[in-house]
């Protein structure tokens, strides 16, 4: 289907281009949410009526979102998760819980706004990409882990998911390890 767009849509175009899309995408997105105009004669009349108006709602758009970016960028959320020994969480966060732990930290972002091609499922800090405006983009941190104070070791750049055993003077491992002789399984 032949559309005229109304705003920047990813890889599709700018404002005022005539692409050819497929029908689904027009009819189940683009036509229904105001980004892009059937490509008929009457249509293009009323574009070109109306293209500056466009341009100027677009341009105050993208400068709103691009104030919103100098406050979020470089931000960091923490999500407090369960999680298993080796980090793996028991549950995922996605970017409904992204955008509830920037609307705590006072920040108005909506879900489809965060890029977030998988779910986070394990424990760590991790970058997330936010499109505020399809031409203003501003990346956070999500610092993912079990409490606040391991929170805090991530931040500080300790990698929590490693667990190290140090040899005591005898050679003996010190983590609550049982040593083979003493347990009664490997007995002959």
């Amino acid at each position: 289907m032949k559309v005229i767009l109304l705003e920047r849509i990813g890889r599709t175009g700018t404002i005022g281009d005539e692409v050819n899309v497929k029908d689904g995408f027009a009819r189940n997105y683009l036509l229904p949410q105001g980004k892009a105009l059937r490509a008929t004669q009457a249509n293009r009349k009323r574009f070109e009526g109306e293209r500056a108006h466009i341009e100027q709602r677009n341009e105050e758009r993208r400068q709103a979102a691009a104030g919103v970016a100098e406050g979020l960028n470089g931000t960091s959320v923490i999500i407090i998760r369960q999680a298993g020994e080796t980090g793996q969480l028991y549950g995922s966060v996605a970017a409904r819980d992204i955008v509830e732990a920037l609307a705590k930290a006072g920040f108005t972002v909506q879900r489809n706004q965060v890029d977030l091609a998988d779910p986070i499922k394990s424990v760590g800090v991790h970058t997330v990409a936010l499109a505020l405006h399809p031409e203003v983009e501003v990346s956070i941190t999500v610092n993912v882990a079990r409490s606040e104070d391991e929170a805090e070791r991530q931040a500080s750049g300790e990698d929590v998911t490693v667990h190290t055993f140090e040899a005591d003077e005898g050679g003996d491992f010190a983590a609550g390890q049982a040593d083979a002789a003493d347990d009664d399984r490997f007995e002959e």
